[in-house]
């Protein structure tokens, strides 16, 4: 049960999605496609090589394969259904061209960061089949793809609605803004650390631009890129009141919801901000006083001068 515990919402998901009269056809297919390619590019070649980093190629292609089976199955007016499509399409192949590149120079054959600490995780809750566990966490990341993550892209794909509401321009506006605040995180970054390597100094922390306000801005940023999608799928979500039964629609919007709660925890409790900081705070001497003076996840003010 300690196992498997973590694939109950997601299986929860899987018969939502699959009982809906409206979104069972491409559940069933969209679902095939993610488990051939999370059995193909994931769960072989963790079996194989016992690494769990190979979960970053699959899930960001896994957002490609929805962004093209809606744009190849959805009804819907023929602009939301292109925009939504693209949308996925570009936030996969973005993270998933990155994470080739991972893959060609050898870090993800050794095994990244943030899995190390989920072995650590798994050690303390008492897993000690490895890879079993490797094995439940990849299928969950295959199971979001399926079911959850893809719940705002098929949703508006239903919409035939040809006017373009005031909600999903706003959150289409917030999405913008939410992935230029996401470059301009990973930008700052990088010139930082570029700064810092031709001055030869090391393990110094980055405390420029939007670093200063929140100890993470991209997770932070990549967190409001989904609830971004969240707002854009709420009216397409109203109109299919009308095509499914009352308890599944307002499931269907439960799970709109918990996209944003699935995304947050990822963020900053499982491969995101809490792994990172684990790591930081043993190399970086500079970091305990950075987290007494910026916020973890949220912006803030800060004590940084």
């Amino acid at each position: 049960m300690k196992y498997s515990k973590p694939l109950f919402p997601f299986l929860l998901g899987c018969a939502l999605l699959l009982s809906t009269a409206t979104l069972s056809e491409i559940g069933w297919i969209s679902g095939g496609i993610q488990l051939l390619l999370f059995c193909s590019v994931v769960l072989y070649p963790i079996w194989k090589t016992e690494k769990l980093s190979y979960v970053d190629i699959g899930w960001p292609w896994g957002l490609v394969c929805i962004g093209i089976v809606t744009i190849i199955m959805s009804d819907g007016y023929g602009w939301r259904v292109w925009g939504v499509g693209l949308l996925y399409i570009f936030m996969g192949a973005r993270m998933g061209l990155g994470a080739i590149i991972l893959w060609r120079k050898g870090y993800i054959q050794q095994e990244l960061p943030r899995y190390r600490y989920q072995r650590m995780r798994w050690e303390r809750s008492g897993k000690s089949n490895t890879q079993l566990a490797m094995q439940i966490d990849a299928l969950v990341q295959g199971l979001a793809n399926a079911t959850y993550l893809a719940f705002p892209a098929f949703i508006m794909g239903t919409n035939q609605n040809s006017s373009i509401s005031m909600i999903e321009l706003v959150g289409l506006g917030l999405w913008i803004a939410s992935f230029v605040m996401e470059s301009i995180a990973d930008q700052q970054k990088l010139s930082f650390l570029r700064k810092m390597k031709k001055e030869q100094q090391r393990n110094k922390v980055c405390t420029i631009g939007l670093w200063k306000y929140t100890r993470h801005p991209n997770y932070f940023a990549e967190w409001m890129v989904w609830n971004a999608l969240i707002i854009m799928a709420i009216p397409s979500w109203i109109a299919l009141q009308s095509n499914e039964s009352t308890v599944l629609w307002v499931l269907l919007g439960l799970g709109l919801l918990f996209v944003s709660l699935v995304m947050y925890t990822s963020l900053v409790h499982l491969t995101g901000a809490k792994p990172a900081e684990y790591y930081s705070l043993q190399k970086r001497p500079d970091y305990k006083a950075y987290t007494e003076n910026v916020n973890m996840f949220f912006p803030g003010t800060s004590k940084i001068k």
